[in-house]
């Protein structure tokens, strides 16, 4: 939402001023990117369910070319999210491949955003998750798995769609989470606004992002909005309110000066 209400004034502009806005848009990510970092640090958390969302620079994956085939910086990329239930809190994000070792830096980041006391932990069945936990978050995390199970692949027109869910499996990982809060219902609903909110991450749309930087830099701007300016609606604060990080609702100038 803040980058697009920026970049639609840009329509009219010549190709020089919108390399400017570009430019300062990217400062701004920047900053905000070691804002979040700065000030979302030993935060205390009861319960934070992870998810991943995807989006693609340049080009999707399978339209990358022989010469593509080693850069990382095109192609497929995720956005690693953790969210904390209650406070509706985004902790920490990372963006990157959908592998093991971006899955690592992604649990190292959720380790330096929360306290040292024990949580409930909750993600889908992404294999890597449970090594990365299992080694980064051991002594704090009651963790489970939500293990979806899906019907058949949709076809022709339907192609774009997703396979219906036929059911889940909630499986116990690490110590002994309770089985009442194992859920992504919350991170998913995130994961959704996000796609509202950032065009980049809009399916079946032109707006993907050229470079990975000025991904980054869009993303970063999101979370940090939502995190201090955006009043949620449930809670009638911003999370950064509930979460007592800070005591009123950011500007959008306090937010890019911060």
């Amino acid at each position: 939402m803040v980058e697009g209400n920026f970049v639609r004034g840009t329509a009219r502009l010549c190709d020089v001023e919108k390399r400017t806005v570009l430019t300062l848009l990217k400062a701004a990510g920047e900053n905000c990117e070691r804002m979040l970092e700065q000030r979302i640090r030993n935060v205390p958390v009861d319960d934070v369910q992870l998810d991943e969302i995807w989006t693609y620079v340049k080009k999707k994956e399978r339209r990358k070319t022989p010469k593509d085939k080693g850069r990382d910086d095109i192609g497929d990329q995720f956005v690693f999210i953790a969210i904390e239930r209650n406070t509706k809190l985004v902790i920490t994000w990372h963006l990157g491949r959908r592998n093991g070792v971006n899955t690592q830096d992604f649990i190292t980041k959720l380790r330096d955003a929360t306290a040292a006391q024990r949580f409930q932990l909750s993600s889908d069945a992404f294999q890597a998750y449970r090594t990365a936990i299992e080694w980064g978050l051991h002594d704090r995390a009651d963790y489970a798995q939500i293990i979806k199970l899906y019907g058949k692949l949709p076809t022709g027109r339907e192609s774009y769609r997703p396979p219906k869910i036929k059911g889940t499996i909630k499986a116990d990982i690490l110590s002994h989470p309770n089985p009442k809060r194992i859920c992504t219902s919350h991170i998913e609903r995130k994961n959704g606004l996000f796609r509202e909110w950032c065009k980049r991450f809009t399916r079946l749309t032109y707006a993907f992002s050229k470079k990975r930087e000025n991904l980054r830099a869009a993303c970063a701007l999101h979370f940090a909005y939502y995190n201090f300016c955006r009043i949620h609606g449930s809670l009638r604060v911003t999370p950064a309110m509930e979460a007592e990080i800070t005591d009123h609702v950011w500007s959008l100038g306090e937010l890019i000066n911060a």
